[in-house]
């Protein structure tokens, strides 16, 4: 097996960017992306070729939209922790999974999963804060 065969089954393997956000915004709408991803390429004047510019210059909004396309749009199971810290170009996915309908994804959807992680990250705040009540001064 060569190196790019271990590649073979990830969704983005041979695919270009234009394609992907091409495929995403048929399917699901910039409404819809701007809800999910939170990037204002999706938000404001959202056109394919405004936000695959602003993609190709940014690298972490990118892999946003990639792993989008892996995990919403390709319905792929969450990659495990070794993969999950490589870009969604270069995770591995093992061989017999098989790519399932998009999910099907709302605005009422978005905003419950906004208001999740959200609660997330304040406690998270707070657990750092405890850990070190004198913080950085």
């Amino acid at each position: 097996m060569t190196n790019k065969d271990i590649y073979k089954n990830n969704p983005l393997h041979g695919t270009s960017l234009e394609t992907v956000l091409t495929t995403l915004v048929d399917h699901y709408g910039f409404e819809i992306l701007a809800a999910y991803m939170n990037l204002n390429c999706f938000k404001q004047n959202a056109s394919i070729e405004s936000s695959l510019k602003f993609l190709k210059k940014t690298q972490w909004a990118q892999e946003k939209v990639e792993a989008f396309y892996m995990y919403q749009y390709n319905s792929l199971p969450k990659a495990d922790d070794a993969n999950f810290e490589l870009p969604p170009r270069d995770r591995i996915v093992p061989s017999g999974l098989e790519q399932r309908p998009p999910k099907e994804l709302s605005l009422d959807d978005a905003e419950e999963l906004r208001i999740k992680q959200a609660k997330k990250t304040r406690e998270r705040a707070a657990a750092a804060t405890s850990a070190n009540p004198w913080g950085s001064r």
